[in-house]
């Protein structure tokens, strides 16, 4: 298939500013761990460096570890990246300079105490009179705990340091392990900050690519008219990691990849492709759009005769030529367990825009790549008029969003091949994000981050749409938690899963190709 590439040398005229955000303190609960030091830290340095933090800024880090703030900084400039950059080499330090830790156990009133006579402190030091951001990069377990205790210790009150500030508390998923869960965790948040202050974020979201699909669907004339079951025969949504649980074994083994991958990411996906435009881009009617997509989601079944969710384990296979252990021998899974890490799905929405439109959902560990992306696929012409050049079905259009590892819009179409008189041959209209743009694209989380400190949700999973979500993968739960037979393993490094390739042929479809 030939390629296109856009001839501009620069992309179109910029109307978008960033704003910065204003004073504030960042309080990292699990100040000490893995997610810390890959994510929040990089990212907060990157917005530093960008002049979208505020000089009145500082970053009080929490942990279990017993460490010093000069031991905690040390740990931070490991994992900031600034070898080849002057520049950044020379902000680092300012940035470290703000950066402070305090240890604890997170049961424990003392900690409360200790946190809120060092938050007045630097409060004071660093002249903070703005918004006040409690994350927690902790386990589950814990957030309600935590929650908890700040308000008890009344850190969740915007005047406790005698200064007028916005408090906030950032969280990651899992939000509970199911419905019940949920809303219990629900319950305890809301006894203890307003959902008008609890940013519930799933990095897919943050995503360049994912947001693009908004930009795609509502600014430009061309695609909203044909978003709809008249022009496109059905969507397909994949998340393919090729790596298999790593050191998540424990947590994974009680998980699995409906509850890990599918529950959120995928759903939130679909919510945002599928939604009727919002009266605007403001958080509110955005959220309410995505929310009446999950309402109108058909139930599910995992029923083998005549469902619509299928599931599978990867066994032992080869990743990029090496040989790889199967699910069951990976370190801190049970050897009988039958913990999906792949799930594909068939979607209906019973609405009037998708009545009968296929959404194709998968995601899986120890696939052939990684690869995250969503294709949608337009219906065919009524009729070819090609067929004296031997072309009587022609290749149907397609959009491919594709979200990771390399961020690009792509778009195949016909077209006629010089030389002859009636050629038909197919074009791939390519956007390389990199390319066009000429920078590398940020992480998701610099975005994520500055939205919750400018006070934006937009990006951010309501708690109803949580409880929806929940709703919908329930049944299938409870099918797998009875079923008695035994699930389907399949290689790792392969494309072809057998459950999943029956529920798409039902329909005549097949997989994009991984």
């Amino acid at each position: 298939m030939e390629k296109i590439y856009p001839t501009l040398e620069k992309p179109g005229p910029l109307f978008c500013v960033e704003s910065p955000a204003g004073p504030a303190s960042f309080v990292v609960f699990g100040a000490s761990g893995d997610l810390a030091h890959r994510k929040l830290y990089p990212s907060l340095f990157e917005l530093f460096c960008g002049d979208l933090l505020s000089r009145r800024f500082y970053l009080l880090g929490c942990g279990r570890t017993p460490l010093s703030d000069e031991q905690f900084r040390a740990g931070i400039e490991q994992a900031l990246q600034t070898e080849s950059d002057v520049k950044k080499t020379q902000q680092k330090k300012a940035f470290l300079e703000r950066c402070f830790y305090t240890a604890g156990d997170y049961q424990s009133d003392q900690l409360y105490e200790d946190l809120r006579l060092r938050l007045s402190r630097l409060d004071e030091q660093f002249d903070i009179d703005g918004v006040r951001l409690f994350y927690m990069a902790v386990p589950p377990a814990v957030v309600g705990t935590i929650a908890e205790r700040l308000a008890e210790h009344k850190l969740t009150c915007p005047a406790v340091s005698g200064r007028l500030q916005d408090v906030r508390l950032v969280l990651e998923k899992p939000f509970g392990t199911d419905t019940a869960s949920a809303r219990e965790l629900d319950r305890v948040l809301h006894r203890c900050f307003q959902e008008s202050k609890i940013y519930r974020l799933d990095h897919y979201l943050g995503k360049d690519t994912v947001q693009n699909i908004l930009v795609f669907r509502f600014a430009n004339s061309l695609f909203e008219p044909i978003w709809n079951r008249n022009y496109i025969d059905h969507i397909q949504i994949t998340l393919a990691e090729s790596l298999g649980v790593e050191h998540r074994g424990g947590y994974y083994d009680q998980t699995g990849a409906l509850r890990d991958m599918f529950q959120n990411h995928m759903l939130q996906m679909l919510s945002l492709v599928a939604m009727e435009p919002p009266s605007s881009l403001d958080a509110e009617p955005l959220r309410d759009e995505k929310a009446k997509v999950l309402r109108s989601i058909a139930p599910l079944s995992a029923d083998p005769l005549h469902g619509s969710v299928v599931r599978a384990q990867y066994g032992p296979g080869e990743i990029d030529g090496k040989p790889v252990c199967g699910y069951r021998q990976e370190k801190g899974i049970q050897p009988d367990s039958r913990t999906e890490t792949f799930v594909a799905a068939r979607v209906m929405i019973d609405n009037w825009r998708w009545k009968g439109v296929p959404f194709y959902l998968r995601t899986g560990k120890r696939l052939p790549r990684k690869l995250s992306e969503i294709v949608v696929y337009f219906k065919s012409v009524p009729h070819s008029l090609f067929q004296i050049a031997g072309e009587e079905n022609l290749p149907v259009n397609i959009l491919r969003f594709q979200i990771q590892p390399k961020e690009g819009t792509y778009l195949r179409l016909q077209a006629q091949r010089p030389g002859s008189k009636v050629s038909p041959t197919t074009l791939e209209m390519t956007v390389d994000y990199q390319k066009i743009f000429g920078f590398q694209m940020p992480d998701s989380y610099q975005r994520l981050l500055l939205d919750c400190l400018l006070g934006d949700q937009t990006l951010f999973t309501r708690h109803d749409s949580i409880i929806l979500a929940w709703k919908i993968v329930e049944p299938v739960l409870e099918y797998w938690k009875s079923a008695k037979e035994d699930i389907f393993v399949y290689p790792s490094g392969t494309s072809t899963i057998d459950p999943a390739e029956k529920l798409i042929q039902k329909t005549g479809h097949s997989w994009n190709l991984l």
